[in-house]
C-alpha cells in the first residue's frame, strides 16, 4: 500500500491562471469558475469542505453544499445549529471553505467571518426543499450519539406520520449561515507541480489585492 500511494500522481496540463486572467472581483472570478465546474459534468460542483475550530483549538472539516453566493451575502449553506459545526461557529464564528473540481484541475479556498442568515432567508430556502429533506432536517439530532440506525429511522417515521406530506415549518434549530470572505485563493494545477495560485485580500479602499503565491 505504501508503494502504491507513493506512486499515485497526476500531471496537471489542462489550463493556466495568471494575474492578467484574474477578474478584479474574486466574487466574479468565483462565478466564472463555478459556472465552468457546473458545465463540466461534475456531480455536485457546489460541494465544499467547511472547516471550523473548537474552543480548545481543535479543527474539524466536513462536506456541505453551497446554496448561494453574492458579494453582499457571502457564501450560504444550511445545517443544524446544534450540530458540531453549529456549536463551533457559535463559539468562534470563522470558517474556511474548500472547493475541489478535479475535472478542471482546480480548487478554490475561501476564508471568512460567519453570520447566521436572516430567518426570512432560511425560511424561504426550507420551503423550497423536497418533503423528505424537510423531514430529515426536523428528525435528525445532528452530531448526537445514536444507539442504532433504527433509532434514527424511528425519529424520521415519527415526523413522517405527523406530517405525511412534509408540510412543516422550518425547525428553530435549523437554518443558514453566511460566510463573508476575508480571503480567496484560486488554484490551477500546472505541469511539474508549478501550480498557479492567485490570492485576493481586501484593502481599505474597498478593492481586492491580487497576488501570486509560490506553489
Amino acid at each position: 500500500m505504501k508503494e502504491e500511494l507513493e506512486n499515485l500522481r497526476q500531471n496537471y496540463t489542462m489550463s493556466e491562471f495568471s494575474e492578467a486572467l484574474a477578474n478584479e472581483s474574486p466574487f466574479k472570478q468565483f462565478e466564472v469558475w463555478f459556472a465552468e465546474a457546473a458545465q463540466s459534468g461534475l456531480m455536485e460542483p457546489n460541494a465544499m469542505a467547511i472547516s471550523t475550530v473548537s474552543t480548545d483549538g481543535k479543527p474539524s472539516s466536513r462536506m456541505v453544499l453551497l446554496k448561494g453566493f453574492s458579494e453582499t451575502e457571502g457564501f450560504i449553506f444550511y445545517t443544524n445549529y446544534h450540530s458540531r459545526k453549529g456549536n463551533e461557529l457559535l463559539a468562534n464564528p470563522k470558517a474556511s471553505l474548500l472547493f475541489w473540481w478535479p475535472t478542471l484541475e482546480r480548487q478554490v479556498r475561501v476564508e471568512g467571518n460567519v453570520l447566521v442568515a436572516p430567518e426570512a432567508v432560511s425560511d424561504a430556502y426550507f420551503r423550497s426543499r423536497p418533503a423528505g429533506s424537510k423531514l430529515g432536517a426536523a428528525a435528525s439530532p445532528q452530531s448526537k450519539v445514536l444507539a442504532s440506525r433504527e433509532e434514527l429511522e424511528g425519529y424520521f417515521k415519527k415526523w413522517e406520520q405527523e406530517f405525511p406530506y412534509g408540510d412543516i415549518s422550518r425547525p428553530e434549530n435549523w437554518g443558514g449561515y453566511m460566510v463573508q470572505p476575508t480571503y480567496f485563493e484560486f488554484w490551477q494545477g500546472r505541469t511539474s507541480r508549478l501550480h498557479d495560485r492567485i490570492t485576493y485580500t481586501p484593502q481599505p479602499n474597498g478593492q481586492w489585492l491580487r497576488q501570486r503565491l509560490a506553489p
